[in-house]
């Protein structure tokens, strides 16, 4: 195999790549040195892979819709995802409900995650019965899922539309024109070392704009760039409760605050979700001041959050009547995180647009959720913040949306690089609405479809005709109502 230049990289060549803290391979050469105390260089010579259209990064939501859309559009997709499964939060993360589909007079998240939800049904995968375009008429429409029939959804959709997935495997560095904003490759990692991968166009679905930042796309950090950082949870599958004694739940997490049951008096508990006939997921137990962006704040998050789970469940066993014999069967192997980066991009949907209920002409969705910023701490104030938000703020009623523009998927600048899922370019207001999985859907099938556009036209993402990107979107069975369309994306 030939040795080339970084710049030079060729299908079934190597790769030299230098930098720092880059682990070992028995399969390259290595060549390191100390730079300094707790410091060194690396320089090494890695396979490269076949070259791709577009890379994906993340397997959750906005990543496999991203994928499955482009590649149906004729791209060739390499999906690349961390764990074993695709769905992310919606699997792995056991958040297993979906909600807000619906405004009322119309079902908003059509297109891919329409057809996701038909099969869902037709395979007993959704606590919610009936046609689920039937349920655009039900305000803010919402069901439990079955993860294990999701997986196997999600399986056969990246096959039959010929995406390449490679499980267990991380994007851990990029080859960038940084003058030009351009992304050439990405460095991956998996079981058989490192690879190098190039490609005509790239989508950042990790959720924490992991591959954005390597591209050194601006950004804002929770906790870094704001005051707070909204707490994860992590979640936890449970079962054999009587769901008709739900009811009390909230009167009794006030009566065990004040018992001093809890290990921390935290009011705001999101609860026990549906499922089955007799089991469901608990979504109890805010992890404070964990940094989804820091490997040791997150390890102590995941540690912290097993103790949480257990003493939840020791809460629902002691105080709600109906769930005495409830059984915690397994915790997620995904932290449910709720903010950490979002990539600063040609437009920052903000919360003036979402109050408003503004809509664009280049508008890739449109969504209802309301803030569901969690509180922060467990003072007085935070719950009382959370409450007046939660029941008296923008509340959306019937018919009531707003859009979302597609400047908000793209890193301001950038020619071949997209954002989807919750690292989208949104302030946190808003980013507390659109982060949810629904919404992810919708912000992954219009990048893909985006990207796959780029592809075939040589547009770059920061210059993109939108109306034909709404056209293509449109004709794949996405819902976007909008009479006026424009060639070019709305700006700050």
């Amino acid at each position: 195999m030939k040795k080339i230049s970084r710049r030079k990289a060729l299908k079934n060549s190597l790769l030299t790549i230098a930098g720092a803290g880059i682990g070992f391979s028995s399969q390259a050469k290595d060549y390191y040195s100390l730079k300094k105390k707790n410091s060194f260089k690396l320089e090494r010579e890695i396979p490269v892979l076949d070259e791709y259209d577009l890379v994906v990064s993340g397997g959750g939501p906005g990543g496999v819709a991203a994928a499955i859309s482009a590649a149906r559009l004729g791209v060739k997709v390499l999906l690349v995802e961390a764990l074993g499964c695709l769905g992310g939060t919606g699997t792995s993360g056991l958040v297993c409900s979906w909600t807000n589909m619906s405004d009322g007079n119309n079902m908003l998240v059509q297109g891919l995650f329409l057809e996701i939800l038909t099969k869902m049904q037709e395979k007993r995968g959704l606590i919610r019965k009936g046609d689920p375009i039937s349920w655009g008429s039900v305000l803010h429409a919402s069901t439990g899922i079955n993860a294990e029939v999701l997986k196997i959804i999600l399986d056969d959709l990246c096959l039959e539309a010929g995406v390449d997935i490679l499980f267990a495997t991380r994007v851990i560095d990029a080859d960038i024109d940084a003058e030009n904003k351009n992304v050439k490759g990405v460095v991956i990692q998996h079981i058989e070392g490192y690879h190098y991968v190039p490609a005509k166009s790239f989508i950042d679905a990790t959720g924490d704009a992991t591959l954005a930042n390597m591209c050194g796309v601006p950004s804002r950090e929770a906790g870094r760039d704001t005051e707070h950082i909204m707490p994860p949870t992590l979640c936890a599958l449970v079962s054999d409760y009587d769901w008709s004694d739900y009811k009390n739940k909230q009167a009794m997490v006030y009566k065990a605050v004040e018992d001093g049951f809890f290990s921390q008096p935290d009011r705001h508990v999101p609860g026990l979700f549906r499922n089955g006939d007799n089991w469901g997921i608990m979504n109890s137990g805010h992890i404070f001041n964990m940094d989804a962006l820091k490997v040791r704040s997150l390890t102590a998050g995941y540690i912290k959050g097993r103790k949480l789970v257990e003493e939840h469940t020791r809460f629902y066993q002691q105080y709600l009547e109906g769930a005495k014999n409830m059984k915690t069967l397994s915790t997620a192997a995904l932290m449910g995180v709720r903010e950490s980066r979002n990539i600063l991009g040609e437009y920052e949907l903000n919360y003036k647009d979402l109050k408003s209920r503004r809509k664009f002409p280049d508008q890739i969705g449109l969504y209802c959720k309301k803030i569901d910023i969690h509180v922060y701490d467990t003072s007085d104030e935070q719950y009382e913040r959370f409450l007046n938000e939660w029941n008296t703020i923008d509340i959306f009623r019937k018919g009531e949306n707003y859009g979302l523009p597609y400047g908000m998927l793209v890193p301001k600048g950038w020619k071949n690089l997209w954002a989807a899922g919750r690292c989208i370019s949104a302030d946190v207001k808003v980013q507390g609405s659109v982060r949810d999985q629904p919404g992810c859907y919708i912000l992954g099938q219009a990048a893909g479809t985006a990207a796959a556009q780029s592809i075939k036209t040589g547009e770059h993402a920061n210059d993109l005709d939108t109306s034909l990107l709404v056209k293509t979107l449109r004709e794949n069975g996405a819902f976007l109502p909008q009479i006026e369309l424009s060639k070019k994306m709305t700006r700050e």
